[in-house]
């Protein structure tokens, strides 16, 4: 099972649909509040015949950022800086995501995120 994670900033649900329907064949169950939770938005896709389940944490990180979690046996992409990439195409906005390399137990001071903005593709400490 592949895991991908990304955080979008200033979330717009309606291009973050357009975004979801644009990149897998389906999109079963468009996203919707989940349970008792406030901020959380789940869904359900396919993709290359595959189920792919799609979670939304709004205000994940602060207030401005949304993290969007997507989940399956196959994905339209490899990593969670192909899954950013893709994302800045269409959502025009800032997102990051991990670089990759932090573990449990390192330093967060220490940790590099990707950011992908206008000012293009750059390695930032998240603060």
């Amino acid at each position: 099972m592949q895991d991908l994670e990304i955080y979008v900033r200033d979330l717009d649900p309606a291009r973050l649909a357009m975004w979801l329907e644009a990149n897998f064949d389906q999109l079963l169950v468009p996203l919707t509040p989940f349970g008792n939770k406030p901020g959380l938005y789940k869904g359900e896709g396919r993709y290359a015949d595959n189920l792919v389940r799609i979670s939304v944490y709004a205000d994940a990180f602060g207030k401005h950022f949304s993290s969007v979690v997507i989940e399956g046996d196959s994905l339209p992409w490899n990593t969670d800086l192909e899954c950013a990439r893709s994302a800045w195409q269409t959502l025009q906005t800032e997102i990051r995501c991990s670089q990759g390399e932090w573990q449990e137990g390192d330093p967060v001071q220490d940790e590099k995120w990707w950011r992908l903005d206008d000012r293009g593709e750059q390695l930032a400490v998240w603060n």
